[in-house]
């Protein structure tokens, strides 16, 4: 009987509570020269990247894939690992008035390849840069990444269960946002898809960014 699984047994394994989907924060600390020299150039000052933070209502952590090779023997089938993959990543952006994040996108994919004439930037280190993806937790806690310090004001620390690196990433799609007159009572959103190189998961002291 002592090892039938009980509600409170469970309850003690449920790390604070459990992991929340919607305790997160997305961060590009910078963007490529392909984007801050372009023409518009894309504005990315510390304003921007905060609204980035905050208006970025839904992301992913990092999705990979590893093909299986099928290996014939007689009449046997033999699966051996093949590549690995990485899947492309999409974050969802709220869209404000003055439309600072979806210009800075647009200026980025502008500096890649140009509406005009399909030039752009040929060396990837011009238009590639890292993201961060932080799964936050409930709870307080000193030792860990967090938010804003202690202090005077009143802010707290909130723990960063988790830390990815998203590694040269460089957009592929921003895409549209529907008019209608139909549409009421709802703030217009849209999403951006990031090609990704590579990513690696991460402790708060690698990352020299502050969450906000």
């Amino acid at each position: 009987m002592s090892n039938l699984r009980t509600l409170s047994k469970f309850h003690s394994k449920l790390q604070g509570g459990g992991a929340r989907p919607n305790l997160f924060e997305v961060q590009i600390p910078n963007l490529p020269t392909a984007a801050t020299d372009s023409t518009p150039k894309a504005d990315w000052g510390t304003d921007v990247q905060e609204n980035f933070s905050i208006l970025c209502k839904a992301a992913n952590l990092p999705a990979s894939n590893i093909a299986s090779i099928d290996v014939p023997f007689r009449g046997r089938t033999l699966k051996v690992a093949g590549d690995r993959t990485i899947d492309n990543w999409t974050v969802t952006i709220i869209n404000d008035e003055d439309f600072g994040i979806r210009n800075a996108m647009e200026a980025w994919m502008n500096g890649i390849a140009r509406l005009s004439n399909n030039t752009g930037s040929t060396n990837p280190d011009s238009y590639m840069t890292d993201a961060y993806v932080y799964q936050l937790g409930r709870g307080y806690s000193g030792d860990r990444h967090s938010t804003k310090n202690s202090d005077s004001a009143g802010d707290t620390k909130v723990n960063a269960l988790k830390a990815y690196r998203f590694i040269d990433i460089f957009p592929v799609s921003v895409a549209a946002i529907d008019l209608s007159y139909d549409s009421s009572d709802t703030i217009e959103e849209f999403t951006v898809e990031f090609a990704v190189q590579s990513f690696e998961s991460i402790s708060s002291d690698q990352t020299g960014v502050a969450l906000s």
